[in-house]
């Protein structure tokens, strides 16, 4: 069954070290995207997922804007950051890791998010929404975002990027009721 991100209860959040003494957090912009999923047998799931980096906030407009820029994302180049599923792997009840490649800017990478299902729900029209979450912790510097400064005890930004991901998505009747599926 192919089941559809709803951008308007999905969000994808950041978190990183700032001057190596605090963890500045943030929020990409809206996700879309379509997953193939067998609840029953979650195993076999493929998906693809898209992020838009051009909506990035955390909270400074002066930093998200350098964010955004060609130091960090070059949003105007490659406005969304995009994982496509390979393999799921079973660890235990509603358990996964999800295999895949992961594209940041023009680097494309095989990482592998912990995901769980969190379960489906159906509204009061009879559509169906499947809830998961996930995360994993990247290094930027493999991804080509190698901007930095140096501070008196090491440097400005930190190089571990930890991601969580909380995504709805709906059957195909409730998405293409809302004009989130063709």
């Amino acid at each position: 069954m192919v089941w559809y991100i709803d951008p308007y209860h999905t969000q994808a959040t950041f978190s990183v070290k700032h001057m190596m003494v605090s963890t500045v957090r943030g929020r990409l912009g809206k996700l879309r995207g379509e997953i193939d999923i067998d609840p029953e047998n979650p195993q076999r799931a493929s998906f693809e997922i898209g992020a838009d980096v051009r909506a990035i906030d955390t909270g400074d407009a002066r930093r998200d804007g350098h964010l955004r820029s060609a130091d960090f994302f070059d949003t105007e180049n490659y406005p969304e950051i995009v994982f496509k599923s390979s393999a799921v792997f079973p660890k235990g009840e509603n358990k996964y890791a999800v295999s895949g490649d992961l594209t940041i800017r023009d680097v494309t990478r095989p990482v592998t998010f912990d995901v769980e299902l969190e379960g489906i729900g159906v509204d009061g029209k009879g559509g169906q929404h499947l809830g998961a979450s996930a995360a994993i912790t990247i290094d930027r510097k493999d991804f080509g975002l190698v901007w930095n400064q140096p501070v008196q005890n090491g440097v400005l930004v930190g190089d571990k990027v930890k991601v969580d991901v909380g995504l709805e998505a709906l059957d195909a009747a409730s998405a293409k009721a809302m004009g989130i599926a063709a």
